[in-house]
């Protein structure tokens, strides 16, 4: 899978995002666009894996053209999904609900702009799900939406952020008030 993400703000204030991402086993190129947040409008096209690279390429000039551009690192955030789990290192029933927590907020980050699932990681305890965002309220918001989700335990889910550039400065963001400080391990 290849992916283009680009963002700009309007007048406004609003961020807007535009997307183009190539699904190279299914042939198939889906651009999406719309203001981060929202469901954004898309279009999919099958398109041949020799044609897909020049119209990413003319994807990304002329999203630039139009005043978008991909975030800097420092212009983005961590924001930690994390479970509480009953054992130290996971069970069967843990690693269903990485792959489903992880499948579902794809999903959805996808069609907002949003941002992406990073990665994922197993704390003593804990399950940690990575997602780079460019908007952590936004972000979170949608993770408190996506996560409800009954196979997913949303009351042993709790929110983190950070900067890219500082893991260390991690900051809780659900549930609050913030009975205990967020870490990762």
């Amino acid at each position: 899978m290849i992916t283009i993400r680009m963002y700009k703000r309007d007048e406004a204030g609003v961020l807007h995002f535009r997307e183009a991402l190539y699904e190279e086993d299914e042939g198939q190129l889906m651009l999406t666009s719309g203001p981060v947040g929202h469901e954004g409008s898309a279009k999919v096209q099958q398109v041949a894996p020799e044609a897909a690279e020049g119209l990413l390429h003319a994807f990304a000039v002329a999203s630039a053209e139009d005043g978008y551009s991909e975030l800097e690192p420092d212009e983005q955030h961590w924001v930690i999904a994390q479970y509480a789990l009953k054992t130290v290192s996971g069970t069967e029933r843990d690693r269903y609900l990485e792959h489903k927590a992880t499948q579902a907020i794809s999903s959805y980050f996808l069609w907002r702009g949003l941002g992406e699932v990073d990665h994922t990681e197993f704390a003593p305890r804990k399950l940690n799900i990575y997602c780079l965002v460019p908007d952590v309220k936004l972000a979170v918001a949608g993770l408190k939406v996506v996560l409800r989700d009954p196979l997913l335990d949303f009351t042993k889910l709790s929110i983190g952020s950070a900067p890219v550039t500082d893991l260390g400065a991690l900051r809780k963001r659900h549930p609050l008030p913030a009975k205990q400080p967020f870490t990762l391990a």
